[in-house]
């Protein structure tokens, strides 16, 4: 697909959404340079909320929609290990739940700090989330880590002393149905400020992720390969933070095939409590297996597992090699480190899963541009009635 003129993949549907994944790694470089330039600013934001509440620990709420969703599912373990838990607890919490039930999830009188992250900062949800948080909680600040400066989120942002706006590279602002490298970019933003314990370690960890971003890129033969094998249905499991990352990977299967095959993902432990009665011949395995030493050995323990039973089309360990590795079938990515934490290793693997995606995309006779022939389902989501909120 990366190597097919833009004349081809216009025929086929797909030349934004591919383009739109190819590159990525270009975006990631990108975005650690806007960060670098706004840390100053950033540290001081965080700074100043700190030292109001120096003996109280403040809800740092990460939340967005579908695809802006996962961005904090995949971060909040993650940081919740390695972030500055004195001051901060994170939560990963969807505006489709706070809009829904907002006492459920919104607390009066704790200190609250609501990242919103959004693609277009326009859908329903997102603004009426920001609204309920400002109506419910007496102590909230804001940081809105979107990719569209003319979004209604941004322009909000961009008035307000009390929320930080930290706009993505441009063409972040995916144009294609898929979010991908808004989700990515926006999830490397989050990751960097967030992760306080590892300042002189940054700069490395992304310039290991772009080179394995590439590699992933430079090697789609064998994505197609999975590709090309015979299976309706597909599962993503994970730990950690890369069990959060699941949830993106099969999401980008149903959007691009618009649901012509079934997807499923879990965390590596609890998918055999229940959730492993999916598999069946007809049925590929990705894991995502982390590079914690203590971790990966779930990873690999069902990846070995699902291989004895013999019972699905392929079972495949995605990720970096090291001491413990599956026997199986295995996507090493090569310019991997097996000390790059889980959070940076999650974005070469979810071009991975994109990739594998829009191939899927293409193998059901779909048009990756434009999935939803249908129109029932949309960019920027239609539809939704916000009820009034007393």
């Amino acid at each position: 697909m990366f190597t097919k003129s833009d004349q081809e993949l216009e025929k086929m549907g797909a030349k934004i959404t591919t383009r739109e994944i190819q590159q990525q790694p270009d975006l990631w470089k990108e975005a650690f340079q806007n960060y670098t330039a706004k840390k100053s600013e950033i540290d001081s934001f965080l700074d100043k909320i700190t030292s109001t509440y120096p003996n109280q620990k403040i809800r740092v709420i990460f939340t967005g929609a579908g695809t802006s969703a996962y961005v904090g599912d995949t971060l909040r373990p993650y940081l919740n290990r390695v972030g500055d838990t004195s001051h901060f607890v994170f939560e990963s919490i969807p505006t489709t739940d706070i809009v829904s039930a907002p006492l459920d999830n919104l607390r009066s009188e704790d200190p609250t700090i609501l990242v919103s992250f959004a693609r277009s900062g326009n859908s329903p949800e997102s603004v009426a989330t920001v609204e309920l948080a400002e109506k419910l909680v007496k102590n909230l600040y804001q940081i809105t880590i979107t990719c569209a400066p003319e979004g209604h989120l941004a322009k909000k942002a961009e008035n307000e002393d009390g929320n930080l706006l930290l706009l993505q590279p441009a063409l972040s602002n995916d144009k294609g149905f898929a979010m991908t490298g808004s989700f990515s970019c926006m999830t490397l933003t989050a990751a960097l400020i967030f992760d306080t314990n590892a300042e002189d370690k940054k700069t490395a960890w992304v310039d290991t992720m772009i080179k394995m971003g590439q590699e992933v890129i430079s090697r789609e033969d064998e994505i197609q390969a999975y590709a090309d094998l015979d299976y309706d249905r597909i599962t993503y499991l994970g730990s950690g933070s890369l069990s959060g990352l699941t949830r993106e990977a099969q999401l980008k299967v149903l959007e691009l095939t618009a649901g012509a095959l079934t997807t499923i993902f879990d965390s590596s432990m609890g998918f055999r409590h229940g959730p492993k009665s999916y598999v069946n011949g007809k049925t590929i395995v990705f894991d995502f297996m982390s590079n914690d030493k203590y971790t990966r050995q779930y990873d690999v323990d069902i990846l070995e597992e699902i291989k004895g039973d013999e019972i699905c089309e392929k079972v495949v360990g995605v990720g970096t090699s090291d001491d413990n590795d599956f026997s199986g079938d295995n996507f090493f990515i090569k310019s991997g480190d097996k000390n790059l934490p889980e959070l940076y290793q999650a974005l070469p693997d979810v071009v991975f899963a994109q990739t594998f995606a829009l191939m899927n995309s293409i193998k059901v006779n779909n048009t990756p541009d434009t999935p939803s022939a249908s129109g029932t389902v949309n960019r920027v989501v239609k539809g939704v009635t916000i009820h009034d909120y007393e």
